[in-house]
């Protein structure tokens, strides 16, 4: 057993795993094949040493990766120090990172053992890592290149054990391309990589993961137990998602706070219409292995089930205005709902 941030107990994994039960307690849920390939590599990269370079779009759960990393490995049991690098003064970069000795600056009373000093035995998560000034990427480099780093004022140089984890919402090879970002730093952290799939590239999980926040809503306010009304699942599964997973939870939390009853309608300013943009994302969620005809045809099937099931919400449940909404005859729109095994009751 292992115990993660919240105090949960987290099982581990047997030799070669890859428990879905084990990732649901760490808050990484789903099962589209993009998140659970991620899943594998940061099981994978658990047991061993290696510094991880995680990359993906805001709010798409790099922290979470990375605690998973740690949570699920040998280092369990010591420090895990996240630091955000957008927040580091260029000034104190050294200090922040590998602390000073005593006396090394007027007001310098006492030693202080620094983030890295802090992370001993442990992991050193350094998320927004592109956001490091020239200066903090050589303090970095150099140590990832030993292990070693000395504290402002002291003689000797410390060896740490700590392992090295970073996030990027940002592609590093196109900023080492503008000179911004050293390369050599680049390579040091990429050693082993994952990236995390956006919500547009795992659409499949968003019903299960607006039930689990709605679950953790309910035990946190203590307001009885709610569930999200199955006509609002189109609009969520048909809107952009710029934020991910984050925006998820934000709009299932407000939606939650709003519902007078235990069923939990989203809001009508959400998603009221899907944009041009989230419906060709939707439509062009494509499985390539199918081969080109199979898969036109799946995603035909997936937009034709969306865009029926948001004309029905739209016009709660009513055949004939949903037809309208979709340009369409009502008898050739009743087809479509049989066509997709859709119950326009659930709508209502």
């Amino acid at each position: 057993m292992l115990w993660s941030p919240a105090g949960i107990a987290v099982r581990r994994r047997a030799p070669g795993g890859n428990s879905v039960e084990i990732f649901e307690e760490l808050n990484l849920i789903g099962e589209a094949p993009a998140f659970r390939e991620a899943l594998s590599l940061i099981a994978r990269y658990a047991d061993c040493p290696a510094t991880v370079l995680i990359s993906g779009e805001t709010g798409t759960g790099k922290e979470l990766a990375a605690r998973a990393i740690h949570y699920l490995g040998p280092r369990r049991n010591r420090p895990f120090i996240p630091i955000n690098c957008g927040a580091l003064p260029d000034s104190l970069v050294e200090n922040e990172l590998f602390g000073h000795s005593k006396g090394a600056f007027t007001d310098g009373r006492e030693s202080t053992r620094g983030l890295v000093g802090d992370a001993e035995g442990g992991t050193l998560f350094l998320d927004e890592v592109e956001a490091l000034s020239s200066k903090a990427q050589v303090s970095l480099l150099r140590f990832l290149q030993d292990g070693f780093f000395r504290p402002l004022g002291a003689r000797q140089p410390i060896k740490a054990d700590v392992r090295v984890i970073a996030a990027t919402n940002l592609e590093l090879g196109e900023i080492v391309a503008t000179g911004e970002f050293r390369s050599d730093l680049m390579y040091r952290l990429q050693v082993a990589t994952v990236r995390m799939p956006t919500l547009r590239e795992r659409r499949e999980d968003i019903p299960r993961l607006a039930a689990h926040f709605l679950q953790r809503f309910s035990r946190q306010y203590g307001a009885g137990t709610k569930m999200l009304a199955e006509a609002c699942v189109p609009r969520l599964t048909t809107y952009g998602w710029p934020g991910n997973v984050r925006e998820l939870e934000n709009v299932m939390h407000r939606s939650f706070i709003l519902s007078d009853t235990h069923l939990v309608r989203v809001r009508p300013e959400f998603g009221s219409s899907p944009s041009a943009g989230s419906t060709l994302e939707a439509a062009c969620s494509v499985c390539y292995d199918l081969g080109f005809r199979r898969a036109k045809e799946r995603v035909i099937e997936e937009f034709e089930r969306s865009f029926v099931r948001w004309a029905l919400s739209e016009s709660r449940g009513n055949v004939s205005e949903a037809a309208r909404r979709c340009d369409k005859e009502r008898r050739t729109f009743g087809r479509l709902i049989k066509k997709y095994g859709i119950d326009r009751l659930e709508y209502l």
